[in-house]
């Protein structure tokens, strides 16, 4: 079972409204300056059961929680991503008008084959890559990463950038 390094139940900075965000632990890819060393090592952190998902979709049920954004660390790595598939799951079965977001180092087309794409509304893919930081942007934080809305992108079978309308 996958780990994670927190659970925030009052997010306001990874995605629109207010969200629950869940920090992954475990990554591979150890952007230069990332924003959240601490989750890089896959043994830190604590375990994530089916108590812990739980929690995560109690903390979304009040109506001000806008959605959920799985992030870490990496929540599509090899190690974590059927974890995340059954978070993903489990909210879209629960709230289904309620949106999922996620950030990878994984590039779209990459995830665009795997099962959970078909559970996230957002993805946010694309390594942070430290010379192309730009705190101008919305929801990353270098000019390589983007954007995507998922499901109009695998509608038209190519990538379509997110625009947020909040």
């Amino acid at each position: 079972m996958s780990r994670y390094n927190k659970i925030r139940k009052m997010d306001i900075s990874n995605g629109p409204g207010v969200r629950v965000s869940v920090f992954f632990q475990g990554c591979e890819f150890h952007c230069k300056n990332c924003f959240n060393p601490e989750t890089w090592n896959f043994d830190g952190g604590k375990e994530i059961t089916d108590e812990v998902i739980n929690h995560i979709l109690d903390l979304c049920s009040p109506d001000h929680i806008v959605g959920l954004s799985l992030l870490g660390g990496e929540p599509m790595h090899p190690k974590n991503i059927e974890t995340s598939l059954e978070i993903a799951k489990r909210f879209k079965e629960k709230y289904p008008n309620k949106s999922l977001w996620s950030w990878s180092g994984f590039l779209f087309d990459y995830l665009k084959d795997k099962e959970i794409i078909n559970y996230l509304d957002v993805l946010v893919d694309g390594t942070y890559v430290d010379e192309l930081h730009d705190p101008t942007l919305n929801w990353c934080g270098s000019s390589n990463q983007r954007v995507i809305d998922v499901k109009k992108s695998l509608e038209n079978k190519e990538v379509v950038l997110y625009e947020d309308t909040i």
